[in-house]
């Protein structure tokens, strides 16, 4: 009943342009929280002003950069790209409409090696210490083949099965870039097409979540446990923005 009602929310509300509900705060901390894994620069506080005004006053003499605000603000139409595709199902184009939206305008864009528009053409990997290979170049469209196959072909979806499917993502790493925040953005997509709880991945929790995809092939636990913890978050949010009733007028 809550995820029915959390969907149905989320959707209007992004309609409705009301603050300070489940809405607004998911675009906010969901970008603010998936920009800063993935080394960006703007604070919640910027990213609340971003999202709420289209513009923000920097608090300090650091020096911003452009594709960290285009990219926050790309992260927002991200968000909204996927609650209008909640229930379709999972394929290449939307992974590579995702990736569009969020590099759009920005100076990847202009550069052929980060190939936005399609998947990469220059080999990738994760992290510099406990290095987690990834898919050559040429196997990326195979591997997301096998992915979707095997993915497609389960009878009821999971949240194991959501993180499995992201742990298997990250290890393709299709993109030249963006490849994090687009993982991230698939499960919470998957969560509530399939009626399970979403989450957002704390910055805060980026060592344990890192770890998690580092050791998932010794022991998956590590990332399970990391994703529900967010779910339990994430659902105390949710229980206490959702906690009201409205009449049909």
């Amino acid at each position: 009943m809550l995820i029915e009602k959390l969907k149905r929310e989320l959707i209007n509300q992004k309609k409705s342009k009301f603050k300070g509900n489940i809405y607004h705060y998911s675009q906010v901390n969901f970008a603010y929280n998936s920009n800063k894994i993935e080394g960006g620069k703007l604070t919640e506080e910027e990213t609340e002003e971003i999202f709420e005004t289209d513009s923000f006053i920097p608090k300090n003499d650091n020096a911003i950069k452009f594709d960290d605000l285009t990219e926050m603000k790309n992260h927002f139409r991200l968000f909204d790209y996927c609650l209008s595709i909640i229930d379709e199902k999972l394929s290449k184009d939307i992974m590579i409409k995702m990736n569009m939206i969020l590099k759009r305008n920005t100076t990847d864009e202009e550069n052929p090696r980060y190939n936005v528009g399609g998947f990469k053409v220059v080999p990738n990997k994760i992290g510099l210490i406990n290095v987690i290979d990834t898919s050559d170049p040429k196997d990326v469209d195979k591997d997301l083949d096998n992915l979707l196959n095997n993915y497609e072909s389960l009878k009821k979806v999971t949240i194991e099965d959501i993180i499995d499917f992201h742990y298997r993502f990250e290890c393709i790493h299709p993109f030249g870039d963006g490849n994090g925040r687009v993982g991230r953005m698939i499960m919470f997509k998957e969560c509530l097409k399939n009626n399970i709880m979403p989450f957002i991945i704390l910055d805060s929790d980026k060592p344990y979540y890192m770890r998690g995809l580092k050791n998932y092939k010794k022991d998956k636990m590590f990332l399970i446990d990391t994703i529900k913890h967010e779910q339990d978050l994430y659902e105390e949010i949710a229980l206490e923005l959702l906690n009201f009733e409205l009449e049909d007028k």
